[in-house]
């Protein structure tokens, strides 16, 4: 039996990455997608080589870009793709009343459209397998008001309402499709925003029950359990991994 194969997008660092190394790991083959060239080659030596992970360079944000690569990746690997994971994902805070037509729906067409068009591409190879599986991105940002993260916000309360819809949409042929939902992760997206004067850590640790940032490996084990087998009868759901960050009460 051949090894499964799983797409991963952003998957050159951070998250996916995190999940390449765990699918891998557990007998798996890792396709990367990310728009840097340069650490997709890095990431891919990172895993071990051609023998369980491969790259292409592609842009989520462009529908061509996606089916060019997805098509690429199939023809190279023998058709088949078991799991999609979608992290491409980028941090742009904007005040909503100052933010302009593109700041609003570039960080959109990455975290929403892109979600879609990756999925609908990777779709008739993901019908070839007989353990089809989506795992979508969110963030505790789709339950939560964030001030300047409005575009954000609105992205990922739209991929729970993607993963949802496709869900339904895709059962009869298959195909299981579940989200993600990560607090704050100690990656370098985390890493830029504190730098930039847009994040603040000491309120979010204060605001998480744990009192800590997520490890991308415990992101990516969540992940992995819905694109796995053990997770054979669920579907259309988003699994929080926060540190109790949403279900928090005490605040009185």
């Amino acid at each position: 039996m051949s090894k499964p194969l799983a797409l991963i997008t952003g998957g050159a660092s951070g998250i996916g990455l995190a999940f390449a190394c765990r699918w891998i790991r557990e007998g798996g083959r890792a396709a990367l997608l990310d728009l840097r060239p340069d650490a997709v080659t890095s990431a891919v030596e990172q895993l071990g080589g051609p023998d369980v992970a491969v790259g292409r360079a592609a842009d989520v944000s462009e529908s061509a870009s996606v089916e060019k690569a997805v098509q690429q990746i199939a023809d190279s690997t023998g058709g088949a793709i078991d799991a999609v994971v979608n992290c491409a994902g980028i941090a742009r805070p904007a005040m909503a009343a100052s933010s302009t037509d593109s700041e609003w729906s570039g960080l959109v067409d990455i975290h929403l459209n892109g979600t879609m068009r990756v999925n609908r591409a990777a779709y008739p190879f993901l019908l070839e397998s007989k353990r089809a599986a989506i795992v979508n991105l969110s963030s505790v940002a789709a339950t939560s008001g964030m001030p300047g993260r409005s575009s954000y916000c609105a992205a990922k309360a739209g991929v729970e309402g993607l993963t949802k819809a496709l869900a339904v949409e895709w059962a009869g042929d298959k195909i299981r499709v579940n989200a993600v939902a990560p607090g704050y992760v100690n990656s370098a997206m985390t890493a830029g925003l504190v730098a930039a004067g847009s994040l603040r850590l000491e309120p979010v640790l204060t605001r998480t029950p744990m009192s800590r940032l997520a490890e991308p490996e415990e992101i990516s084990a969540a992940i992995f359990f819905l694109a796995s087998q053990e997770s054979s009868y669920i579907t259309g759901q988003t699994l929080y991994v926060d540190g109790g960050m949403t279900v928090d009460g005490n605040w009185y």
